[in-house]
């Protein structure tokens, strides 16, 4: 099935389900961000241990990673390969740079801030396309850099119909 197809169809379904009892595609996206919050904890306890020598923020770490994988399971439902590390490194990417950003723009630093927001939100759009399986992480091949799989028609680029499709299907202010 083509990208088109897959999208048309989840599209579909949302608006069927919809019309039935509320859908609050929100839940996923405030837990993600929650999970971004919990691995950026973890950096955090290791980076503390490490120069405390203290044990006690290993322990620490350990718990908020059990924590971590809990809640993960919630989205990255039966992961196949490396799909389970691939969400979570998507996520902790995503954070970092949106952090990175943050500092960026304090600091004055407008476009280079806009920048490293940009790449963010590709990659928080890849780790949906990805849980929602809206590509097929298996048939990825060599393929023209604007394509999204080798069967895509329509080259505008992967990260492009991932933000688009996310602007759709994730609005946090849908109450």
């Amino acid at each position: 099935m083509e990208l088109e197809q897959k999208i048309d169809s989840l599209l579909q379904k949302i608006e069927s389900a919809k019309k039935g009892e509320k859908l609050d595609l929100s839940l996923d996206e405030d837990l993600s961000i929650a999970i971004m919050n919990l691995v950026s904890i973890e950096e955090h306890f290791f980076f503390t241990g490490a120069k405390t020598n203290k044990e006690k923020y290993f322990d620490l770490l350990q718990e908020t990673r059990e924590i971590r994988k809990e809640l993960l399971k919630k989205i990255v439902k039966e992961p196949e390969g490396e799909i389970w590390c691939i969400s979570k490194h998507l996520l902790a990417a995503t954070m970092r740079l949106i952090e990175v950003g943050a500092k960026s723009k304090a600091k004055g630093n407008t476009e280079e801030a806009k920048d490293f927001f940009q790449k963010a939100y590709r990659l928080y759009s890849l780790f949906w396309a990805v849980n929602l399986k809206l590509v097929d992480v298996g048939e990825i091949k060599k393929i023209d850099e604007k394509a999204l799989n080798i069967h895509d028609e329509i080259k505008t680029g992967a990260s492009d119909k991932f933000q688009e499709l996310l602007k759709k299907l994730l609005d946090c202010c849908d109450e």
